[in-house]
């Protein structure tokens, strides 16, 4: 059974958004792993903050993997859309049906690669014309079967309880939201 959550980090990701997800899936028990596309484990965020990912990219197993997330930030989105190795991963993983997430401006590389076609999504504001083939909505965070998009770092949580909620059960992403103290 497939159980790891990949969370991919490049230079210049939006920091928020991705400890945020890792800290919320890790409350719920989930196997999360960040993955560096840089060739080193340490890699920077958009505003300096330096952090220390699990594990390189070409040492990640996707066979394990039941979901791939891809925080915003810039240039960070624009440094994993231009990754050769992780497009081959998400157009598997989208050919497979499996989940995959995207945040803030990371949603215009499921776009790029023609995954939205047909489907509703949200993006940081500015960027829907990127979202190729999607109905664009406003909500904070939208689950279209396989593929989950979130507007950006204020609607980090909610994304986050999402996929708590896809892969987990409602249940638990309720009991989480009231831990957090999040309206």
């Amino acid at each position: 059974m497939k159980t790891t959550i990949l969370i991919h980090l490049a230079t210049g990701f939006e920091e928020t958004e991705a400890v945020t997800i890792v800290d919320v899936l890790r409350r719920a028990e989930l196997d999360v792993a960040t993955v560096s596309v840089t060739g080193r484990l340490n890699v920077r965020g958009a505003h300096e903050i330096a952090v220390e990912a699990d594990q390189l990219f070409e040492d990640t197993d996707y066979a394990n993997a039941v979901m791939i997330i891809l925080p915003g930030g810039m240039p960070g989105t624009t440094n994993l859309m231009n990754h050769k190795g992780l497009s081959e991963q998400l157009t598997k993983f989208n050919a497979e049906k499996q989940y995959i997430g995207a945040i803030c401006a990371a949603p215009m590389i499921l776009g790029s690669l023609g995954f939205l076609q047909g489907k509703k999504a949200v993006c940081y504001p500015g960027f829907e014309h990127k979202l190729k083939g999607a109905t664009v909505l406003r909500a904070p965070f939208v689950v279209d079967g396989h593929i989950v998009t979130g507007r950006g770092v204020g609607t980090a949580l909610e994304f986050s309880l999402a996929i708590v909620g896809l892969l987990k059960g409602d249940h638990l992403a309720q009991e989480l939201r009231s831990a957090l103290v999040i309206p």
